[in-house]
């Protein structure tokens, strides 16, 4: 075995290796650039080497770098993690001639699979039914367009070195497939240092669902179940979970003995995924193999009770596999959801910053218990396990130059439904701030009818958000448990300024009991008797609530026992109430005296700038290019600009007909979040 591992990645996944790597009693050495000199995972190493500028093609992927890293640490072997230099044949080669181990596929196996065109040819070849699409390469925009029209919108642009959604794009028409060509192109080489493309035509309707296969170089070969990925942004995977809601066991076998097949064709020999489109009548068509660790992959030990990284390590060490098919067994229910530094509320655009709170709920290993591979026994009913993989800190900084990951917050239970209420409070109790969150988005889709059914697509977000997500209107029972779980709060804060202001006798200055709490276009009337052990709250309408709670003023969390169910709040201060934040909803809440209930109704609303003429940089980032000019009529939906921010480009677009009067930036230039573009008539 191994003493020491280098892990050529950075962020979370660099430090999931780390703890895998500790427990094996491995040490590990980490890489970083100037932006990541305080990260995480660089203090989780036993010891780092500095490898360059922020930029990645300026340092994570220059495999030079990388390599000289490796002889100035001594390190025995190389985990790559995922997306970098995970599937690079060159990098893999390079490790070789310096005698090397890699902990991943040989380099003839990620040749042949880890590059997506040449997989689909094998898997043809091989007679694995797979998407239709242009696997030849793709000389220009013109030539781009061309192919489309022949495969027949709509149709996905695809990095062929691609991953993580970058480089992706879905085309309806000749322009988004010249655009969607190029801006494709740009990012791939930005990401990958490789610029080619591939076309595919676009299957709608479909379910993402992936084989995780675990392979040695002794020709064994298992499959460990499958991961549903079908909730997904811009080609970017959001939630997953596994096993999937939608596959019998009939149609995973026949997946897993596929893709355990196809691995075992190139002499796989590692951890990878295989991964397919499956439609509403379960045919499953091949879409690409991804050579590596998947960032996804939490889920899948947690009900499999399999250390993927160990199994990896051990594999690279030449050792055999101990599992065969007969030993795997899925148990429970696992279910990710990716934290991302987006900010939902400005069309999931990247969010960079210092995380000035950044507060995971605790960490539970209740239930699977990962100990030498094996479960230690049944999971005990009803039991939960909360598991955070993450590579930030609090008051650690957010860069634009690499993916806006933040975490992946998981939760395992013996059924889906468990484990979808485990995550529901777990994303309640994640306390993030300073950067703008998807938080807010994650919670709606845990509640969301279609999600809970499980009857989601890779469509689900387009379809349930067409218009962007705007925040979440809570039912009126909900509200009912706020409100009067804020009125009880409040209470609480107003006796503790009562003592901080001295006007105090012998006795507790009494409290008023009768309060008005508004939320959301809703408004409670509320009237609080208090005891030692909580308060019994009567609504206008007769009904009563007991609220229980050890919740201090100036907790930002607040824990409290609502008629014997757990409620968990986020609650900030603001006159007059609190800024709640719960099951996605963000709101203000007011918990007024009557009169001064009746004094609010009074007050003028104060409305917000008009911006409607203006072109607002939505979020930090550098302006690649300028589309338009001073004087120029554009339409609606025309692309005006195109901002690159953490390895995207997105292409900003005209809201409506109007003419260009000015001009503030140009191409290369950086901007602020709101800093303002172009300005119109």
């Amino acid at each position: 075995m191994f003493d020491k591992i280098l892990i050529a990645n950075r962020g979370e996944i660099a430090c999931r290796v780390i703890k895998t790597a500790r427990k094996m009693g491995i040490k590990t050495v980490a890489i970083y650039s100037d932006a990541d000199k305080q990260a995480l995972h660089v203090k989780m190493a036993d010891e780092a080497v500095h490898i360059g500028p922020p930029p990645a093609n300026q340092s994570y992927i220059v495999i030079d770098k990388v390599m000289d890293a490796v002889r100035q640490s001594g390190a025995q072997a190389v985990h790559p993690g995922y997306g970098f230099l995970s599937e690079n044949s060159k990098f893999a080669e390079a490790l070789a001639a310096e005698g090397v181990a890699f902990v991943g596929p040989p380099v003839g196996a990620i040749e042949k699979m880890g590059d997506k065109i040449t997989s689909k040819k094998i898997a043809q070849e091989a007679g694995v039914s797979t998407v239709p699409g242009y696997m030849g390469l793709i000389e220009d925009s013109e030539d781009a367009v061309k192919i489309s029209n022949q495969v027949g919108y709509p149709v996905m642009i695809k990095a062929s070195a691609g991953g993580g959604g970058k480089g992706m794009r879905i085309a309806w028409n000749d322009e988004e497939a010249r655009e969607g060509f190029q801006s494709s192109k740009n990012e791939a080489a930005n990401s990958f240092g490789d610029d080619r493309i591939f076309i595919e035509k676009f299957v709608t309707q479909p379910r993402h669902i992936e084989i995780q296969v675990l392979c040695d170089s002794h020709g064994n070969g298992i499959y460990l179940g499958e991961r549903e990925c079908s909730i997904q942004r811009r080609n970017q995977k959001v939630v997953e979970e596994a096993p999937s809601p939608f596959l019998d066991e009939a149609t995973r076998k026949a997946m897993g003995e596929q893709a355990v097949a196809l691995a075992q064709a190139v002499d796989y020999a590692s951890a990878g995924t295989v991964e397919f489109i499956v439609d509403g009548d379960k045919n499953f068509y091949f879409l690409e193999m991804n050579t590596r660790l998947q960032v996804e992959h939490p889920v899948t030990e947690l009900i499999t009770g399999v250390d993927l990284v160990e199994q990896m390590i051990r594999v690279a060490a030449g050792e055999k596999l101990t599992l065969t098919q007969d030993d795997v067994t899925l148990t429970g229910w696992a279910i990710e959801n990716r934290l991302y530094a987006e900010d939902p509320y400005r069309g999931f655009l990247p969010s960079i910053g210092r995380l000035s709170r950044y507060r995971p709920p605790e960490e539970v290993a209740a239930g699977p218990l990962l100990e030498n591979d094996k479960w230690q026994g049944d999971a005990p009913g009803g039991a939960t396990a909360v598991r955070n993989d993450t590579g930030v800190f609090e008051g650690g900084e957010i860069s634009m130059y690499y993916d806006p990951m933040i975490a992946k917050l998981c939760t395992w239970a013996p059924t889906r439904d468990e484990a979808i209420e485990a995550m529901r409070v777990a994303l309640d109790s994640f306390e993030v701030e300073g950067i703008g969150h998807n938080l807010p988005f994650l919670s709606a889709v845990m509640d969301h009818p279609i999600f809970i059914k499980g009857d989601m697509t890779t469509a689900f977000i387009e379809e349930q958000y067409p218009d962007g997500f705007e925040g979440v209107v809570l039912p009126e029972a909900d509200l009912r448990r706020i409100a009067g779980a804020a009125a009880a709060m409040h209470r609480v804060a107003e006796i503790r300024r009562t003592r901080v202001s001295g006007r105090m006798d012998n006795h507790e200055r009494r409290v008023g009991q009768d309060w008005i709490v508004t939320l959301q276009d809703s408004e409670f009337t509320v009237h609080i008797d208090a005891d030692h052990d909580g308060s019994t709250l009567r609504f206008a309408d007769g009904t009563t609530m007991r609220v229980a709670s050890d919740w201090t003023p100036g907790d930002q969390l607040a824990v409290l026992d609502v008629e014997g169910s757990p409620l968990v709040l986020k609650a900030g201060k603001i006159p007059g109430g609190f800024r709640i934040r719960s099951r996605g909803a963000d709101m203000k809440v007011h918990v007024r005296t009557p009169r001064q209930a009746e004094l609010a109704k009074l007050m003028p609303e104060k409305l917000p700038p008009d911006t409607s003429k203006l072109l607002l940089c939505p979020m930090p980032g550098l302006i690649v290019k300028i589309d338009v000019e001073v004087g120029q009529e554009v339409q609606e939906g025309q692309a005006l600009c195109t901002v690159e921010a953490m390895k995207m480009e997105n292409i900003l677009r005209a809201e409506k007909k109007c003419v260009v009067s000015k001009i503030n930036a140009a191409a290369g230039e950086s901007l602020a979040v709101d800093d303002v573009i172009i300005e119109f008539e």
